[in-house]
């Protein structure tokens, strides 16, 4: 795998994430508030009581994020990847840290599954920080 495919398939699976979580979050609050992240699981109704502006928020913030990080999967462009993948941080470190820090009512399988995909999606920006210098010496895709 070229530094293009491996920065395009980081890029595709944080703006996969974001995708769903800004539609889920923005357009279906309450179903997302009950229901996230599925299978019977239900993550966000058990941290605080139901907040409608603040979910929408989420989800409008979400889909901003794909907005840049869809951007940087197009062009490839070495800054725009910079970019996608620091606001990404900015998003997924302080998340993480929050989870992290507040796992009271929550059984050791959710917050085992919850952590390992919060620190995936704080790798995978870490890697494209490593990857967007070498874009440019890998040609074009």
């Amino acid at each position: 795998m070229n530094f293009r495919t491996a920065a395009r398939f980081g890029l595709g699976y944080l703006s996969i994430f974001a995708l769903l979580l800004g539609m889920w979050a923005g357009l279906a609050p309450r179903s997302f508030y009950d229901n996230f992240p599925g299978l019977g699981m239900a993550w966000i109704s058990a941290d605080g009581p139901y907040n409608e502006h603040l979910l929408r928020d989420v989800g409008s913030l979400n889909l901003a994020l794909a907005v840049v990080l869809i951007a940087a999967f197009v062009t490839l462009s070495r800054e725009l990847v910079i970019v996608a993948a620091g606001a990404s941080l900015a998003w997924n470190i302080p998340h993480f840290s929050y989870h992290a820090f507040n796992t009271e009512g929550f059984d050791t399988a959710d917050i085992a599954v919850n952590l390992g995909g919060l620190a995936i999606s704080s790798l995978f920006p870490l890697a494209l920080l490593y990857l967007a210098p070498k874009l440019e010496l890998d040609g074009a895709s």
